[in-house]
């Protein structure tokens, strides 16, 4: 059936500039990094204990902070120079990782002081991620958010996780003295790249007020707006079903008591296969939202995501789990495209950050209670049912989307549009 040429997004070739290229490597930079350490954190946790519910907890307080400061993140980033916000978080977060590389180095090794890095390392991933979202309608115009987007995903899923989980056992392997040092060096060198990103990244601001009249204000503008309210709800869920599995992954992965038997190199190995499809989903992604339309782009997305986590249910092959990854890497980043561009086409700059952050309240504070859910089921029940149950749940999203028709999003775009041109 054909598409609606309402329903497709708008299109804009001209060059992106050299701005946003500075962003997107200093981009690519910190995604390496965060890419080594989310692998190499439970990695070298299993050293220390094969609790699945100590395991898990890993994942719960790296993830925490979005629950807990989200909201002050983005109300921030709508009042300090969005570029800095980011500097000072990957200056933060490349010395807490020199840190605990020294702490091993002078023998302090304790699980417990993995929870205390991740808790701060997830508490400056809050300002960093808010503000990079909301950075980029200030860099390319809103015609080329799409492309500007997908080439960001690009950038982020090749080193996050195409990159990042092989070089994170391989580290792992060689130490982990080296592999905390390793992503805390590249923080820092994405510092550098973003300095070349000159201007002034200060939105105007209506009057002053206290920030927790700015953060309701962002807030209401995302409960109003029903596309907004109800991806991020459909994110959320998302999000609890994938950490409940990734928070335990590594227990039914690696080692020769493990269910799939693989080395630490190997399990990062697996995890290319999800970049693999995010890659290709990154080039693809705005082709299929305007040949199809957002509402079956979305289709396409959930399908791929539950097939990913509801896979190792049923087989510990490594080839079939792997083929999975990648059909959900493909999945999610269809998702992102669509699902972020059009929060940044909806919602004026001066909201955008707390717009993003209220999102991400919803959609990522999900996170640690799924972690929390993954390792207490993997605790008692073992780990197959939690992928099971949570794939189930995932599928599940689908009954969301009689919420979201092509027309519904296409009339919000164009409502916003209207507001901005009157204003």
């Amino acid at each position: 059936m054909p598409t609606d040429t309402a329903s497709q997004p708008p299109r804009d070739r001209a060059p992106l500039g050299a701005s946003f290229w500075k962003l997107l490597t200093s981009s690519g930079l910190s995604n390496l990094a965060d890419g080594i350490f989310k692998l190499a954190l439970p990695l070298v946790a299993i050293r220390y204990t094969q609790e699945p519910v100590l395991i898990a907890g890993l994942s719960l307080v790296l993830s925490l902070p979005w629950l807990l400061f989200a909201l002050q993140a983005g109300a921030l980033a709508d009042r300090l120079d969005r570029r800095r916000i980011m500097l000072a978080a990957n200056i933060a977060r490349g010395a807490l990782l020199a840190a605990v590389a020294a702490s091993v180095a002078l023998g302090i090794e304790s699980i417990w002081v993995l929870y205390l890095v991740a808790f701060c390392i997830g508490t400056t991933e809050t300002l960093y991620d808010t503000s990079a979202q909301s950075i980029l309608p200030q860099i390319v115009k809103r015609t080329q958010l799409s492309r500007a987007n997908g080439r960001l995903y690009a950038a982020e899923l090749a080193t996050n996780q195409f990159i990042g989980p092989p070089l994170g056992g391989i580290l792992v392997a060689a130490g982990a003295i080296i592999a905390f040092a390793v992503p805390a060096g590249l923080w820092i060198v994405a510092v550098g790249m973003l300095v070349l990103v000159r201007g002034n990244f200060r939105v105007p601001r209506d009057a002053p007020a206290s920030m927790r009249s700015e953060i309701m204000v962002g807030l209401r503008f995302l409960w109003k707006s029903t596309v907004l309210r109800t991806l991020a709800f459909m994110t959320g869920l998302f999000n609890l079903t994938a950490s409940a599995v990734f928070a335990i992954f590594v227990l039914y992965a690696a080692g020769p008591e493990s269910a799939m038997k693989l080395t630490d190199a190997q399990v990062g190995l697996l995890f290319t296969t999800t970049a693999i499809g995010s890659l290709i989903g990154s080039f693809l992604a705005e082709r299929i939202e305007r040949a199809i339309g957002r509402t079956r782009a979305l289709i396409l997305a959930i399908l791929g995501g539950g097939i990913l986590i509801i896979t190792p249910a049923f087989t510990a092959n490594v080839f079939i789990v792997g083929a999975a990854f990648m059909l959900g890497g493909l999945g999610i980043v269809i998702w992102n495209v669509v699902a972020v561009s059009l929060r940044q086409l909806i919602t004026p700059d001066r909201l955008l950050g707390r717009v993003n952050s209220g999102y991400r309240l919803l959609a990522w504070g999900t996170m640690p209670l799924g972690a929390a859910l993954g390792g207490v089921l993997g605790q008692f029940f073992g780990l197959t049912p939690v992928f099971l149950i949570m794939g189930i749940a995932t599928f599940g999203i689908l009954g969301f989307l009689f919420a979201l028709t092509d027309r519904t999003m296409n009339e919000a775009v164009a409502n916003s549009e209207s507001s901005a041109e009157s204003s």
